[in-house]
């Protein structure tokens, strides 16, 4: 994503997150990765030191590992440094 649409993106999130819910909040992140390779374990480490809750399920055939993780947070800006910690995960869908 060039920077221009990665800026707009971040910005039209922001002001989603700041209509819809009340700071602080509980906020639930839910990713897909492949399970070969290193993308759970990153996405982890991204939340190490945290209180954050972290569900792994692998989809039926194994090729995918879906990771939800529940985490209080105080504002827009703190979900979106998160989302941003990710971004460079090989492989990562964010829902």
């Amino acid at each position: 994503m060039d920077l221009d649409k990665e800026k707009e993106f971040y910005d039209t999130l922001k002001e989603r997150l700041e209509k819809t819910s009340t700071f602080p909040t509980t906020y639930l992140y839910k990713f897909i990765v492949p399970t070969e390779g290193t993308g759970v374990k990153e996405i982890e480490s991204a939340f190490d030191d945290t209180n954050a809750i972290v569900i792994n399920k692998l989809s039926k055939n194994g090729k995918f590992t879906s990771v939800s993780i529940s985490l209080p947070l105080d504002s827009a800006d703190a979900i979106i440094a998160y989302y941003k910690k990710v971004a460079t995960v090989e492989g990562l869908i964010s829902l």
